[in-house]
């Protein structure tokens, strides 16, 4: 179970990064609290660092400096995957339900 756990978190923890950016403006370490009381999810303090990164250096999440804080959003792109991850994951538990 605790694979699993592993797996549904951390491996994909981009999803939950751009859901929470989808709804606001965040920055790095906003999102890593934002991760624990939304998910439970308490990644190690580095690794939204290199999820942000990953994410807007292939376009799905773009910042703007806002009072000397780094704040991140969601781009169209970022949009367009989050939601076709969220749809993966709705037809996985679709064909596991049945």
């Amino acid at each position: 179970m605790e694979r699993l756990r592993k797996k549904t978190t951390k491996e994909i923890l981009w999803i939950y990064i751009l859901r929470l950016l989808s709804e606001r403006d965040m920055y790095a370490y906003e999102l890593k609290a934002a991760l624990q009381e939304r998910f439970g999810i308490d990644p190690a303090r580095v690794t939204p660092y290199v999820v942000l990164y990953r994410l807007e250096r292939e376009g799905y999440v773009d910042s703007s400096w806002k009072e000397k804080k780094k704040y991140y959003h969601t781009t169209e792109k970022g949009r367009e995957l989050l939601d076709k991850g969220i749809k993966y994951l709705e037809e996985l538990m679709e064909k596991l339900m049945v």
